[in-house]
């Protein structure tokens, strides 16, 4: 399996290459040179095999020769074996043709879990035959960061460190990660949003001499091993619902277009998905990309479904690659515009070609909370409100016949990290897991720091340990 750079000046890459370093060194997103096609009989095996199985399999598509199906299946055994659900990834039908997907089972209660698990054991492997060391940074807007810790706090050949919006993250999400004490781990809080997080990553990596300095590496849904195991869980609920050849559409509650763009390669490989909803806050920029072409920040909006607060949404640009011909050059001058610019414009072949897959909502405050509240009182079951958000937009676009037959809404986290939102439209305060139940009586570890790159490299520089 060989990998190219969305921006076209990159060498071509293998797996364990595009796994270490996150982001190409033309500031481009890694994909496959081909999307993966295990054929219809290999998908119809999968119907009814333990989620570490399928995973393995699918694994194996995007890894080539860096990994043996063995050890992914090993890796698979050992990650999804520690969730608190048997099923790893269980779906709850909530009407004749509607189902969720639980994707909050893992240590931190969130999907990412599910891709950062598996990269932390990806890591060790590799650096422990290359022999050498790696600075993971990733920024987060709540849940990546609590999973990108948890999953390398133990690892040896590691540096963790992790740039969060400072304010602008539950307390329980900022918990997650500034109550690990752990000599790898490092939490700095950001003065600004998660946009201003995302663009001091994108700087370090552009900073050749800095990467070189401290082996840097991402872990945020740049990376693309993250994609390529988010993957799984749609072959999963597929294989669950669906009837042989019969299409599913999934709606999906992103802001930085990794989880549903992870559908969208499921599909490529074969599988069969309708349609796919990007369900979006007031934090809309996705929204009005897929309905008008304007993709033009337009100031990040708190909300209390606090994920989903970005205006650039870094994964779009591997869609816009692939819609537009895989013409890397064409792709870079859009880019170079926007960056420019700052706003960037579709056009109606663009948003056609998009909208063949995709579709899209955007759900306001009063509605979010009015389906936390309208899902408890029909189901007795709390969400969070990311979750919420999907499930407005699944519903006003089942009404609308922009989705029809079987819908399934992943649910990206668990209520209890979003208690005061819960509680507000419910009544009801969500309970953490007992495994949690003491995260409010652990010290913190975090350093503040201001909304600049240099802050932030000195920060790094003065705490992670050197490669040799």
């Amino acid at each position: 399996m060989k990998y190219v750079s969305t921006r076209g000046l990159a060498p071509v890459a293998g797996f364990e290459d595009v796994l270490l370093t996150g982001l190409a060194p033309d500031g481009g997103l890694y994909v496959p040179a081909s999307w993966p096609s295990p054929g219809a009989a290999a998908l119809a095996e999968l119907r009814g095999l333990p989620y570490a199985e399928v995973a393995a399999r699918i694994m194996a598509e995007f890894t080539g020769e860096a990994f043996s199906e063995a050890r992914l299946l090993e890796i698979a055994r050992h990650v999804y074996g520690a969730f608190d659900h048997a099923d790893v990834a269980p779906l709850a039908q909530v009407g004749d043709e509607d189902w969720i997907l639980e994707l909050f089972h893992g240590p931190t209660l969130a999907f990412k879990d599910f891709a950062m698990q598996f990269l932390g054991r990806l890591f060790d492997d590799v650096l422990a035959r290359r022999g050498e060391r790696l600075t993971i940074i990733a920024a987060t807007s709540g849940d990546t960061g609590a999973a990108a810790i948890d999953a390398l706090k133990s690892c040896e050949n590691v540096d963790v460190v992790v740039l969060h919006p400072e304010g602008r993250v539950t307390d329980v999400q900022r918990r997650m990660m500034t109550t690990i004490e752990a000599p790898n781990v490092h939490n700095i809080a950001v003065a600004g949003a998660f946009d201003d997080c995302q663009a001091i990553v994108k700087e370090l990596f552009a900073d050749r001499e800095f990467v070189s300095t401290v082996r840097l590496g991402g872990v945020n849904s740049i990376n693309w091993a993250r994609i390529a195991a988010q993957t799984v869980y749609y072959f999963t609920a597929h294989a669950a619902v669906a009837e042989a050849g019969e299409p599913v559409s999934f709606v999906v509650p992103t802001g930085n277009f990794g989880d549903v763009f992870a559908g969208y390669v499921a599909k490529q490989m074969g599988l069969g998905i309708g349609r796919l909803a990007v369900a979006t806050n007031a934090n809309d920029i996705l929204h009005r990309a897929l309905t008008s072409g304007d993709y033009a920040p337009a100031g990040v909006s708190p909300t209390i479904s606090p994920s989903m607060d970005i205006q650039v949404a870094s994964n779009f640009e591997r869609l816009l690659f692939d819609i537009m011909g895989r013409d890397a050059e064409a792709l870079r001058r859009k880019m170079d515009g926007f960056k420019k610019d700052g706003a960037m414009r579709l056009s109606e072949s663009e948003r056609e070609k998009i909208g063949a897959d995709f579709a899209s909502y955007t759900t306001s405050e009063e509605d979010t909370a009015g389906e936390i509240k309208r899902h408890y009182e029909s189901t007795g079951d709390l969400i969070d409100p990311h979750t919420a958000v999907a499930r407005a937009a699944a519903r006003s676009l089942r009404d609308k016949g922009a989705l029809g037959g079987k819908i399934i809404t992943l649910s990206t986290a668990h209520p209890a990290k979003f208690p005061d939102a819960v509680k507000q439209a419910t009544g009801f305060t969500p309970s953490l897991p007992a495994a949690h139940a003491d995260l409010f009586e652990k010290p913190e570890f975090m350093t503040k720091a201001p909304n600049e790159t240099r802050a932030i490299k000195q920060a790094i520089l003065a705490s992670v340990r050197r490669t040799a």
